[in-house]
């Protein structure tokens, strides 16, 4: 009897699912081998490689469990059997190709954001056209040997496949299918689930270590994935994630830490609600939000960076400055959602890609609207990237420049309009708008400061060699600000408008601890006719911004904003930040910090802010609700629709 005969017609799938588990296998130990110091730092190379066999394994039975119950059910030499031999050839190639192409696009993957792909693996896929174009323009080597991989693994497994299928085989006889059926489930699934106990397998069971990095790696790049596509349909409830809280008992707190008297609260049905009045009692002034991609604290001189932002550290002596504020999350739309709507961050995706947060959501654009403002939104790219244009218009904002709209700009990127394009471009709608006699709320969202880091030459004084590089790129940006507001300050519209200049988030946030909380902080300036010059040393957080801007601009109304006045709180004020990493959220209250992770108890630290370490420390019971109260309120107000731009 040949060995064809022995493992019969399952022997294409099992030939196929050992290629598979040794190709991902050995991507692990290579992975393992780039990251060896942090893998090293966690002694973690035994559950690493163990874990990993786990995990692949499982993998295994998925993929190829149900080729195998195909093949149960359906080979034979008859009609169906030669049907069902063509699909298992594809299934084979498509399947190993699947493994093979998420396992060598991984690397880059983690370089970017600091884990496996997860969720924004599968997010970035919906623009094809910007990703295409920043992987050419950045990473031509590793999409070019993707691509030649890639055909490779293709060619080779079609025709393996081919030969394996297409050798003479011995098929069960009919009355055996029923067993082999029930035991080809039966060992897919005690092998998909590796479990006896309550839960199958999953991330967290195979979780050793406080370096995300690492944990991803004992799992693999298709298991990764398909995990965070499933969550991401129940993502969006935090109680599944962190814990569940009385509906009561949220509202509560985060009334409480609004800082705001119970009294300024108008309703149990939209219970962050409230009266505000503005500090600022003179006729309103227009707003002007440059919002800086991934400038991150680590690149601003005037808060201990490098030295690549002359004109932000110029500006922060003039301005009220912010030496500790926080980013909400680590995507430009999460940034977005804290600054233009002051919604806390969730474990779900930012409001800005959520369907029932397309209209009738709150956002500075909404209520200045009702004031009689102008809301825009100016982009050097295109405005429909992260679902952003859609947002806008649905909420408040009415005018959208974004690439189309720059006539023969002066250098266009992978990702649109240079920074000075766009800055150009806002002085001379600001200008026509107050010409009008036209109050105006704009944000500015700057993009060249993204990878692959283009801009044009002879502005700058390049930092280092090459020149696409994140170092340079921020040092163009700042350039583009200082050009800005050198025109500004001359302008008409100076004396009756607040700037604001705050970034996103930082680039490539990531670490070895559970929420890196040095890669949040961020540069924040206000500055303006009438603001005093100050360095304010308290925690803060892009929530705060919103409901401090109504303020200093002169508008008195009801809204959701749970974000403190800071022109009303006091100096000794500790401060608090929240902060969304993966599914992990801390909450800071002056250098006191609670993390919340998913399926496990709340974890209490300080964090050392020289050293830039967190370091474990018991925290008070009320502090961890606090941080629960927080982390369960957004995802609250999102599915009852709580954070409304109703007016009461």
């Amino acid at each position: 009897m040949t060995r064809s005969h022995t493992l019969g017609p399952f022997r294409p799938i099992i030939i196929f699912a050992a290629i598979s588990l040794v190709i991902i296998m050995l991507s692990r130990l290579g992975l393992a081998i780039w990251q060896f110091d942090r893998v090293d730092i966690a002694a973690g190379w035994s559950h690493l490689l163990l874990q990993g066999l786990r995990v692949d394994f499982a993998t295994m039975c998925w993929l190829w469990g149900a080729a195998a119950l195909g093949t149960a059910i359906f080979s034979g030499e008859h009609l169906v059997g030669q049907l069902w031999n063509k699909i298992l050839r594809v299934w084979l190639t498509l399947g190993l190709l699947t493994l093979v192409f998420l396992e060598i696009s991984t690397p880059s993957f983690i370089a970017e954001y600091g884990v496996r792909p997860n969720r924004l693996y599968v997010e970035y896929l919906i623009y094809p056209k910007e990703v295409f174009s920043m992987l050419w323009a950045g990473r031509k080597f590793e999409l070019i040997l993707s691509a030649l991989i890639s055909g490779a693994v293709i060619f080779g497994g079609w025709k393996l496949s081919g030969y394996l299928i297409n050798q003479k085989q011995t098929y069960p006889r009919w009355y055996w299918r029923p067993v082999l059926g029930v035991l080809v489930i039966g060992i897919a699934l005690l092998g998909a689930r590796s479990s006896l106990g309550h839960r199958p397998l999953n991330p967290s069971l195979v979780a050793f270590s406080s370096d995300p990095l690492v944990n991803s790696l004992v799992t693999n790049s298709a298991y990764s994935l398909v995990f965070a596509i499933k969550q991401m349909g129940n993502e969006a409830d935090a109680a599944k994630i962190y814990g569940k809280m009385p509906k009561d008992e949220v509202v509560n707190i985060i009334r409480r830490e609004s800082g705001r008297p119970l009294s300024d609260f108008l309703s149990n049905d939209y219970p962050s609600i409230s009266s505000n009045t503005a500090s600022y009692q003179g006729k309103p002034k227009n707003l002007v939000i440059i919002l800086q991609e991934s400038l991150g604290a680590r690149f601003v001189g005037s808060l201990g960076g490098l030295p690549l932002t002359p004109n932000i550290d110029e500006l922060s002596k003039e301005a009220w400055s912010f030496e500790r504020m926080y980013a909400t999350g680590t995507r430009s739309v999460r940034g977005i959602e804290a600054v233009v709507t002051g919604f806390t961050p969730t474990p779900a995706r930012s409001v800005v890609k959520l369907g029932r947060s397309q209209t009738g959501f709150f956002t500075l654009a909404s209520l200045l609207k009702e004031h009689g403002y102008r809301n825009q939104f100016i982009y050097g790219g295109e405005s429909h990237f992260d679902n952003m244009r859609s947002f806008f218009l649905g909420n408040g904002f009415s005018d959208i420049v974004d690439e189309s709209d720059y006539s023969n700009p002066n250098f266009v990127g992978s990702w649109g309009a240079s920074d000075e394009d766009l800055m150009y471009r806002a002085n001379d709608e600001f200008e026509r708008l107050h010409k009008e006699g036209q109050p105006f709320f704009s944000l500015v969202f700057s993009s060249s400061n993204h990878d692959p880091f283009e801009f044009p030459d002879g502005r700058i004084e390049l930092y280092e060699q090459p020149k696409q590089t994140v170092n340079n790129a921020v040092k163009y940006a700042d350039y583009a600000v200082g050009e800005f507001f050198k025109k500004a300050k001359q302008s008409d519209y100076w004396k009756d408008t607040i700037f604001v200049v705050v970034a996103d988030h930082d680039s490539r946030v990531g670490g070895a601890e559970l929420v890196p909380i040095s890669r949040f902080r961020i540069p924040g300036l206000i500055l303006g006719e009438g603001i005093e010059p100050k360095l304010d040393t308290r925690v803060t957080s892009q929530i705060d911004l919103g409901p401090t801007l109504l303020s200093l601009m002169g508008v008195s109304d009801n809204y959701p904003m749970l974000g403190r006045d800071l022109t009303k709180t006091p100096d000794d004020w500790p401060g608090r930040a929240l902060m969304q990493y993966n599914k992990n959220m801390a909450y800071l209250r002056g250098d006191d910090v609670v993390i919340l992770r998913p399926e496990k108890p709340a974890a209490g630290f300080v964090y050392d802010v020289d050293a830039e370490k967190l370091h474990p420390k018991t925290q008070p019971d009320e502090m961890k609700e606090t941080a629960l109260g927080w982390a369960l309120w957004g995802s609250m107000a999102y599915q009852h629709g709580l954070y409304s731009d109703k007016k009461l």
